[in-house]
């Protein structure tokens, strides 16, 4: 445990001396009436292409926390995009409206995977011209981004990788769709967390076990929901760990770095 602790603070060290040459771009965009903003962070200094991040942030959608998050994974070499999933008129302040904004997309596989997608298409385009390699794309989530990138990858969206941090493992239409995933797909998930129960967990392992997916899913122990999350703070419930929060970032790397490098 303590390897990888020094391992995650080393990342840090060299992520936040990155972090000091990053920048921040704000790109608005329409799909079927609904006007949307995500955010691009990128290194303005970097010398070559670098692959691209599309992040899906939690619940409360594109917040600070979601740009802090965002810089973090960025100071790795990603140009990476918080997508908006909700438009510029939905900005939750409380977990009562975020409930309600991402019950909304939920709802609806169809808006959520055109959505998604739509952030897809406007990191490809817009990224260019930051320093993105428009080949090498991946998509990152956080709970309820978590789940919007599986579902994303469900759809047989063109991505090398979609990670999932205490997502959504479960669809309407997950036996259907597990095999269209052309991504690597890697789950890291928190052994207690007591909003993906455990019917939910056997359900997606048995439907990927279905498929020829290259598919990891990793669990915590001790650990439950929003683990990645330092503002999470309801004991037993949604609850930052650092040490799972670590590991679970290496295991994102690690595989981007078996993918990319």
């Amino acid at each position: 445990m303590l390897r990888i602790l020094r391992i995650a603070l080393l990342g840090l060290t060299t992520t936040a001396l990155a972090m000091a040459t990053l920048e921040t771009k704000t790109v608005r965009y329409d799909l079927d009436g609904t006007t949307f903003e995500s955010t691009i962070v990128y290194d303005a200094h970097t010398a070559k292409p670098l692959p691209g991040i599309l992040m899906v942030p939690n619940w409360m959608g594109p917040t600070e926390n979601a740009l802090e998050k965002a810089k973090m994974v960025a100071g790795y070499g990603y140009v990476v995009m918080i997508t908006d999933m909700y438009g510029v008129d939905v900005r939750p302040t409380n977990g009562g409206e975020a409930a309600q904004a991402a019950g909304f997309v939920r709802g609806d596989r169809a808006l959520m995977r055109a959505r998604a997608a739509k952030g897809l298409e406007v990191l490809r385009g817009e990224g260019h011209d930051v320093g993105l390699d428009r080949e090498k794309v991946a998509a990152i989530g956080f709970c309820f981004g978590g789940g919007t990138v599986l579902e994303l990858g469900r759809s047989g969206a063109d991505l090398a990788a979609v990670v999932s941090f205490h997502g959504d493992l479960v669809s309407p239409t997950l036996e259907a769709d597990a095999a269209n995933t052309q991504a690597k797909v890697l789950v890291l998930h928190g052994a207690a967390d007591p909003y993906v129960p455990r019917a939910d967990v056997e359900r997606f392992t048995a439907a990927m076990l279905a498929t020829e997916v290259d598919w990891q899913l990793v669990e915590y122990s001790q650990t439950v929901h929003s683990f990645t999350n330092p503002e999470a703070a309801a004991a037993g419930q949604s609850e930052y760990n650092p040490v799972s929060a670590a590991r679970a970032f290496v295991a994102m790397r690690a595989l981007l770095d078996e993918i990319w490098d």
